[in-house]
């Protein structure tokens, strides 16, 4: 077995767990290297261990039946052993996992969604509601919606009836929208996302991550939301998720239950935005590759658990 370590203490923690004690008389196999970070990888084999030795019984007599029983009691304990501390770090590994995934919520400060149409609002509520004190910006164009959200927190154009969380923050400015932002939600259609891209690209940072919501191709070109973002930003390296699925905005307002995908080339930047978007009422599932394989995966995936999870 092999378990990535990436703190100094735990390390320590886990050669204890596995020392041998003295009266078991072996040792057993463990391995720690490291490079220039503070990433440790410890191997420990179980299987390693020396067999137990039988007891030597005298030349020219009988033993004691109770030496005979020695042996298999000390195999037995030290297949003990093993198994207590394997189960304790199963156990760490369970509760580091569930801490890593609320860190990249816990980490975000803010977030700026591009569009003011049905999708984008009922995203940029969607994304409030995870976390009281996260400053979600919505880039407008049209300054009646953009006092409607501040001053009555509605969209008037778009869901009057729905009140939006108090976090959410409408603006016409890019500059004021995009500052600081860790991640950025495209919702704006594909058709006008070239030319509202170039726009606003010398406000946006090279490596803020680009969420498309957008679906389809632009009619022109024939090009997909994974070529418009970098070539109007002239930034190939922009890094880009596609999120798609069989959802609608007015599911996502009344928080129905709801399934999508997150597809991304880069695997830790599809699972940041799952655990950024993923809530109770709306399941997001990870897949390699760009927003071709998300649409595959849409088709097929997110129906199917949509109707296995109708009652969840």
């Amino acid at each position: 077995m092999a378990l990535k370590i990436e703190d100094n203490s735990i390390l320590t923690m886990t050669m204890a767990l596995f020392e041998a004690p003295p009266s078991f008389n072996c040792n057993y196999p463990l391995f720690a290297s490291s490079r220039n970070t503070s990433t440790v990888v410890i191997s420990c084999s179980a299987s390693s261990l020396p067999p137990p030795s039988s007891p030597k019984i005298p030349e020219g007599g009988t033993t004691n039946p109770n030496s005979l029983n020695t042996a298999p009691d000390r195999s037995r304990d030290r297949r003990k052993v093993v198994r207590l501390a394997w189960e304790k770090l199963v156990r760490w590994s369970r509760s580091w996992r569930s801490k890593n995934r609320t860190d990249v919520l816990q980490q975000t400060n803010k977030v700026v969604v591009l569009g003011g149409g049905s999708f984008g609002t009922a995203m940029a509520a969607h994304v409030a509601n995870r976390k009281a004190d996260l400053e979600v910006h919505m880039l407008l164009r049209d300054p009646l919606v953009c006092q409607s959200i501040n001053d009555d927190h509605c969209n008037c154009k778009y869901f009057p009836e729905y009140k939006l969380p108090d976090n959410v923050i409408a603006t016409t400015d890019p500059k004021t929208a995009l500052i600081g932002a860790d991640y950025c939600l495209h919702a704006v259609p594909v058709q006008f996302s070239s030319s509202f891209l170039e726009g606003i690209s010398e406000f946006v940072d090279p490596g803020l991550p680009f969420i498309s919501l957008s679906k389809g191709l632009e009619l022109n070109t024939l090009r997909m939301m994974s070529q418009i973002i970098p070539q109007a930003l002239k930034n190939p390296r922009q890094p880009f998720v596609a999120l798609s699925g069989p959802s609608f905005a007015l599911e996502l307002m009344n928080k129905l239950p709801t399934a999508m995908v997150v597809a991304s080339k880069d695997k830790k930047l599809a699972n940041a935005t799952q655990q950024l978007l993923a809530s109770s009422h709306l399941r997001i599932s990870t897949s390699r590759g760009g927003d071709r394989r998300c649409s595959k995966k849409c088709a097929c995936h997110c129906s199917w658990d949509c109707g296995r999870n109708a009652s969840w």
